[in-house]
């Protein structure tokens, strides 16, 4: 059956297995070579099984990873940080990729906005996610007005940049006091979905030109307020003037999926009261405008 990874994934999924094999001397397609014309070659399917360890059955030594569809960088921000550095995470605690993190790009519009968001760290694995989950601090527990931002890897937390500025983004509003021992766990829900790409299904058709279609998610946020939470997905296209059926559809998929299947509310409840709202898609383009914005309401 044909792989579903794209293919810098599956090119670093067969890297650590063959990796994985070689040092338990199992044989490899580069060992294939040394084969006589139609000869078979043997398999030792137990060596193989025990040269492979991965981080459920070998949490400090294993060695094949589980790459997702796409890096992503943590980012992260408080009026505890501004104009301090941030502590990083401790390198020990989460199995780093190989090679220097990309420069953040340079855009000019954000640069103020920028100054106080902290970089914390970027990973595209599935091990390295959960290494980097268990050493922060969840939700919960952060101080008034600080903000986690969850953006791929390239994607500044602005809506200034490229991929963002046609975009929008899904948000709801949730009262602090009724919501406080449920927050971390939608914050982790909201995470898991972002990347494992489950928030757009469109991922898994292909366009007429036998590509993959971009995913319509850059990223997520949870911000912490004096009175409530607030949990956000953004978008890189937001429909506009000229209604287009297709991407409309998109668009309230991705709400919808974060209502019901992340966040565990039913389709038709009504969330909308003091301090909380209904999950809403407003435009990053109608968001600055002033008075009233156009809203998609599930």
């Amino acid at each position: 059956m044909a792989s579903t990874l794209n293919g810098p994934a599956l090119a670093a999924t067969r890297a650590a297995l063959s990796a994985a094999m070689a040092d338990n001397g199992v044989a490899t397609s580069d060992d294939a070579d040394s084969f006589e014309p139609g000869e078979i070659q043997e398999v030792n399917m137990e060596a193989q099984a025990e040269g492979i360890r991965t981080v459920f059955s070998d949490p400090t030594n294993f060695n094949v990873k589980h790459p997702l569809y796409s890096p992503w960088t943590l980012w992260f921000d408080s009026p505890m940080t501004k104009n301090r550095n941030l502590p990083q995470t401790p390198i020990s605690a989460v199995p780093q990729t190989p090679g220097p993190l990309p420069q953040t790009p340079g855009v000019a519009a954000a640069q103020g906005w920028m100054e106080d968001i902290k970089r914390v760290i970027s990973f595209d694995s599935v091990e390295e996610f959960w290494g980097l989950y268990n050493n922060i601090v969840p939700p919960s527990q952060l101080p008034q007005k600080a903000n986690y931002y969850l953006f791929k890897e390239g994607i500044i937390p602005a809506w200034e940049d490229e991929a963002n500025k046609n975009g929008g983004k899904w948000s709801i509003q949730l009262p602090k006091d009724k919501n406080k021992s449920n927050v971390d766990k939608m914050w982790l829900y909201t995470m898991l979905a972002a990347i494992g790409e489950t928030f757009d299904p469109s991922l898994t058709t292909l366009d007429p030109s036998g590509l993959p279609p971009n995913s319509l998610i850059t990223g997520v946020i949870v911000s912490t307020r004096p009175q409530f939470y607030r949990i956000s997905i953004w978008t890189r296209l937001a429909p506009g003037q000229s209604e287009d059926d297709g991407l409309r559809e998109r668009i309230e998929g991705v709400g919808r999926h974060f209502k019901v299947n992340v966040l565990g509310y039913g389709e038709s409840a009504k969330l909308a009261g003091p301090l909380a709202t209904d999950v809403e898609f407003v435009s990053h383009k109608d968001s600055e405008r002033k008075g009233k914005t156009k809203k998609i309401t599930i």
